[in-house]
């Protein structure tokens, strides 16, 4: 096989170039589209061919648990996204995050997290690490001096997602990454809601990223997937082995699936985020709507911060409706376009109720601390007219 990138031009190669060409390798069939290589193993020439891959001294894949050409197009498109060295794909989004986090941990360390958490990594953070040896700290993710009072002599992880689920706060990922590295840990940012597009934590200090590939990559609802990006030393040190020891491996038909995503994601993202911009503003003025949240707008408490580090406002708004959780039921109930999911990053329409779905395994005085009570709803944009999903809204609100 040949890498078929463009060769040589006058200036780099723009995202949404790269999102249709970037990582591609063909076979001598010469196919237009990504092979899909739907395969276990691999033959080798000899024995000698098989010894020296194995001992990594020879180029080539081995076992599709932790090598395969259609998950390494993925992962390499990827990798020049997000301007990263390297990439390693996993099943889900939550493996990138578990793996990410347990690759660089041992008894003994300490790991500072932001409390601002999706409630699966806050069960990786409190109740899986600690399993292990592995102590945790959470701070508010938007106070500095938190994370700095937080740091001891053993914390060797910091860890952040930014803008966060559900609550959409933003945290300066730049001096975060600062305090991290004047103590001597790595900073894992989950970067699911910015986007590669909108957002790269690597450029601004970060050591590692991670994203669920379920959402705005695949961006239609079809495949589980995830990623790590990291320098390629990073990755060697900390990922390869483990993920090539413990299997989480992304399947070659759902990295396909993910090469088709990429293709299409600055025109989905542009259009998300002008809709949901417009979405937040129509909300705003809404006597039933007590708060939005959304950071594109002049009223959201980290603007300048969203403004320093991030392209655009995002595809998500919440935003709290009055009433309670019976009134946000009744509203959700009310819409016709926008369907009731835990999903986001879809082409469709997605809202859902936080504090009795993604963060219900919660306590309600841990949901109050992260500012998700029962009036929340969390609405993921999609790529209908913008005038039907703020009809429907309205609508139901009415």
């Amino acid at each position: 096989m040949a890498d078929e990138q463009p060769g040589a031009t006058r200036r780099p190669l723009g995202a949404a170039t790269q999102l249709v060409h970037g990582g591609t390798m063909r076979s001598h069939f010469g196919e237009t589209s990504e092979a899909l290589f739907l395969t276990q193993g691999y033959v080798y020439p000899d024995m000698e061919t098989a010894e020296a891959r194995f001992k990594g001294e020879a180029p080539g894949f081995l076992y599709s648990r932790f090598s395969n050409p259609t998950v390494a197009m993925f992962e390499k498109r990827m990798a020049l996204l997000e301007g990263a060295e390297s990439a390693r794909a996993t099943a889900s989004g939550m493996a990138a995050v578990t793996a990410a986090m347990m690759g660089q941990l041992k008894a003994g360390d300490h790991v500072v997290a932001a409390r601002a958490l999706f409630g699966s990594c806050l069960y990786v953070v409190e109740d899986l690490l600690p399993r292990f040896g592995v102590a945790s700290t959470l701070v508010e993710g938007a106070d500095l001096a938190q994370w700095r009072a937080a740091m001891r002599a053993n914390t060797k992880v910091c860890f952040l997602e930014s803008p966060t689920n559900p609550t959409l706060e933003v945290y300066d990922i730049a001096a975060i990454a600062g305090i991290a590295h004047a103590g001597g840990a790595t900073l894992v940012v989950d970067n699911v809601f910015a986007t590669p597009m909108l957002q790269k934590p690597l450029a601004l200090g970060a050591d590692c990223v991670v994203y669920s590939a379920t959402k705005h990559i695949d961006g239609q609802g079809r495949c589980l997937g995830g990623v790590i990006l990291a320098s390629e030393a990073f990755i060697q040190a900390h990922i390869h082995n483990f993920l090539r020891q413990t299997g989480p491996s992304l399947s070659p038909f759902n990295a396909w699936v993910m090469l088709k995503g990429l293709e299409t994601l600055p025109l989905r993202i542009a259009r998300q985020c002008e809709s949901a911009a417009a979405i937040a503003d129509a909300l705003a003025s809404h006597r039933k709507i007590a708060r939005v949240y959304y950071p594109g707008r002049a009223d959201h408490p980290q603007r300048a911060v969203a403004a320093r580090q991030m392209s655009g406002g995002g595809t998500l708004v919440s935003f709290d409706v009055a009433g309670g959780k019976a009134g946000a039921f009744a509203m959700a109930n009310r819409l016709e376009i926008i369907r009731i999911s835990n999903n986001l990053g879809d082409a469709k329409s997605l809202i859902t109720h936080p504090a009795t779905t993604t963060h219900q395994r919660l306590t309600e005085e841990a949901r109050q601390r992260m500012g998700i009570g029962q009036s929340l709803l969390r609405l993921s944009c999609g790529l209908e007219d913008v005038a039907d999903l703020i009809d429907d809204l309205m609508r139901a609100l009415d």
